[in-house]
């Protein structure tokens, strides 16, 4: 099969499409052909800076969408000829730039029938990210105001979704050239960030997608009692003090599996209430040139690599 490697950490040009066997599914797993695999910032971070897979050779990519090939002894919840979308093994070596995958049963659920295998495979890791965050840690409901920052992103736009859901009311950040994008998600307060004069206020729940200096801007909007959610590197130090000052609750979230997590979000697509914004998709050779665009923080929604 054909699969994407890298010998040494760097920039997008140390990816290569080479061959390699075919792996198969143990005990409760499956063997899974790849249809497309979404890709996330933690990409090219891992690409660049080995972070959770230490020192390559290793496969970056976690997001899978395709067919179920062959199942181990043990496998559940999925069978032989299903389509399925998942989020195989993270923070563990996931191998989703390639053409097969193996990987546990239940890291996999159906993919629905109205959506694409391309929009399968930018759900899961974004998705499951604003699902735990916004609905497992957070429990957002009714009459809530939820601040998402950096929502026309890829965890950013599902989150808005996934808040409106819930009946929140929904503050979202983008460049001004973004808000239609933001409305039609969903937002009711659409601010440009680059606008150093824009306020909200009494937000009970803030999802900080974008980092430190950003968090330390909209601490003062969160009430007290409020909840802080940060998830690029978790909550700074120097933001959780800052918080614990304003008697602000902060919660460090790192995604993992979750077959529950994506059920719920199957269920919203079925729904009607929950859409996976793809903004172009790739051929695996041009696995570099995707890197590339989606390391310039411009892309809205989520970008596809199709093995």
């Amino acid at each position: 099969m054909r699969i994407v490697t890298q010998q040494v950490l760097g920039g997008p040009e140390v990816l290569r499409v080479t061959e390699a066997p075919r792996p198969a599914p143990g005990p409760t797993e499956v063997l899974v052909r790849v249809e497309a695999a979404g890709i996330n910032p933690v990409d090219w971070k891992v690409r660049a800076g080995g972070g959770f897979l230490g020192e390559p050779p290793f496969t970056v990519g976690w997001d899978v969408a395709g067919v179920v090939e062959e199942a181990g002894f043990g496998a559940t919840g999925v069978r032989e000829g299903d389509e399925v979308l998942g989020m195989p093994w993270f923070p563990r070596p996931g191998n989703a730039y390639a053409e097969y995958v193996t990987a546990p049963s239940r890291h996999f659920v159906r993919k629905p029938a109205g959506l694409s295998f391309a929009e399968a495979a930018a759900l899961p890791l974004a998705g499951l990210t604003a699902w735990q965050g916004l609905v497992d840690v957070a429990g957002v409901h009714s009459g809530q105001r939820v601040f998402v920052d950096a929502a026309a992103g890829g965890v950013g736009h599902l989150a808005v979704q996934i808040a409106k859901a819930r009946g929140a009311h929904v503050i979202g950040t983008a460049s001004a050239g973004k808000h239609d994008l933001l409305r039609e998600l969903g937002v009711d307060e659409p601010i440009d960030y680059h606008d150093e004069t824009a306020t909200t206020s009494d937000v009970d729940v803030y999802f900080g997608l974008v980092g430190e200096e950003s968090d330390l801007r909209w601490l003062p909007a969160i009430k007290e009692g409020g909840l802080l959610i940060g998830v690029p590197s978790g909550v700074a130090d120097r933001v959780e003090k800052a918080a614990a000052e304003r008697k602000v609750r902060t919660e460090r979230i790192l995604v993992e599996p979750d077959r529950g997590g994506l059920t719920g979000l199957v269920e919203l697509i079925e729904a009607g209430q929950l859409k996976v914004r793809v903004e172009r998709t790739f051929p695996l050779e041009d696995v570099a040139e995707a890197h590339e665009l989606g390391e310039t923080g411009r892309v809205s929604g989520k970008l596809v690599l199709l093995p």
